[in-house]
């Protein structure tokens, strides 16, 4: 069974994202961004190491994970881990008092590193409006990821 990069590894981390925002709800473009930045949180972050490896053109994961946190918060959302709500301004999704519940039941060193950075990602993004959150993600999205490219240049080189 594949657990890598399927709705439900992303399901699973909307809840540690949720609980930390509570009791903000967040639209799904917030939530893909934020996923990136806890995912890779040292590219943002001195503090924090990222959670995955560096990998070269990370960046483009911003652009193609739609599909799969959906997906992913739908099935949190079918086990009523997460609550919907429909605003003027679209669906949003939010954190209920079983999303933090469930969240804590999880104890393993992963989980309480993904705990750690949503605090931190909700303390330093949460007060982002939507624009301005967009704005830092198209500004950077380029540049994560391309560390690779000046290492395949530097060994390119003959010395």
């Amino acid at each position: 069974m594949r657990l890598f990069n399927t709705p439900l590894e992303a399901g699973f981390r909307m809840l540690f994202i949720l609980s930390a925002c509570r009791p903000e709800p967040c639209d799904l473009q917030r939530l893909i961004s934020y996923d990136y930045l806890l995912v890779h949180s040292g590219d943002v972050s001195s503090e924090h190491d990222s959670l995955h490896p560096a990998v070269p053109n990370r960046g483009s994961e911003w652009v193609v994970k739609r599909d799969v946190i959906n997906m992913g918060l739908g099935l949190m959302f079918a086990r009523d881990l997460v609550e919907k709500r429909l605003t003027v301004n679209g669906i949003h999704f939010a954190g209920s008092e079983l999303t933090t519940a469930f969240v804590r039941l999880l104890t393993s060193p992963y989980a309480e590193a993904l705990r750690v950075r949503s605090r931190w990602l909700a303390k330093t993004f949460g007060d982002y409006t939507d624009d301005a959150l967009q704005t830092f993600m198209s500004r950077k999205v380029g540049t994560w990821g391309a560390e690779f490219d000046n290492i395949a240049a530097i060994k390119d080189i003959d010395l």
